[in-house]
């Protein structure tokens, strides 16, 4: 027991000593730490952006609100990939200048890196929220979370990635069946031969309308045909 105690005390020592002997290593953590601390930081502005850019009277009209406007209204309309490449791109020079003077070069450059990756993956993630059905607990938490924003209350539910920042700021709500208006359902929900919910979201979704069935493939289309015939009509034709 006291050789376990002695250990205990002397590990941290040893781990701190180890960084400041290896530079190496210490850079190694300097470098992880800042990328982690920037991937965080982008979950933090992903929530100020959607809510008080996209939502706020406030501060609307602006750049950021035209494109969201559009995203509710037409659903699987996205902003052009250039132009979030060009937002990415002016964001990163802005932001690497007083980051590296704050916190020297490894781990400045290493939190933009870090919060500019974490915004990619945001952008991957929400595109495939629309387009694809997901796979796994966490897809089918963050398609239910972000269509509760989309479908049942704007004012709810900001963040994309992470609830936390929802929670941290009394937004957070957790959805129940959420009513999809049929112009604006995913194309992964709705089954287009019948036009109803597929039977594996069910439970989850729900239109407030039928979607207009589409007929099925190779199967010839049925024309109605009418002709006029030469039979008298209520007994008034003419004589023959």
């Amino acid at each position: 027991m006291r050789e376990w105690l002695m250990a205990r005390a002397v590990y941290p020592r040893t781990v701190s000593q180890a960084t400041v002997d290896s530079p190496e290593a210490a850079m190694t953590l300097t470098f992880l730490t800042a990328l982690l601390l920037g991937a965080s930081a982008w979950t933090f502005l992903e929530y100020v952006i959607h809510r008080w850019l996209g939502h706020d009277a406030r501060t609307r009209p602006n750049p950021f609100s035209a494109e969201h406007v559009r995203h509710h209204s037409e659903g699987n309309y996205f902003a052009p990939s250039w132009k979030k490449g060009a937002a990415a791109l002016v964001f990163g020079l802005v932001l690497i200048g007083p980051s590296v003077a704050l916190a020297g070069a490894v781990a400045g450059s290493s939190f933009v890196a870090g919060l500019i990756t974490m915004y990619l993956a945001y952008e991957v993630l929400h595109r495939r929220a629309h387009t694809h059905p997901g796979k796994g607990r966490y897809a089918k938490w963050m398609r239910r979370h972000h269509f509760y924003h989309h479908f049942t209350n704007p004012h709810f539910n900001h963040g994309v990635t992470t609830p936390l920042w929802d929670w941290v700021f009394g937004t957070l709500r957790a959805p129940g069946v959420i009513r999809v208006p049929p112009k604006l359902a995913m194309g992964w929900l709705v089954d287009p031969e019948t036009g109803a919910v597929r039977a594996e979201h069910a439970a989850d979704y729900s239109l407030l309308g039928r979607a207009e069935p589409q007929p099925p493939r190779n199967q010839p289309s049925v024309r109605l045909i009418v002709t006029r015939s030469s039979a008298p009509v209520n007994g008034n034709g003419p004589p023959s």
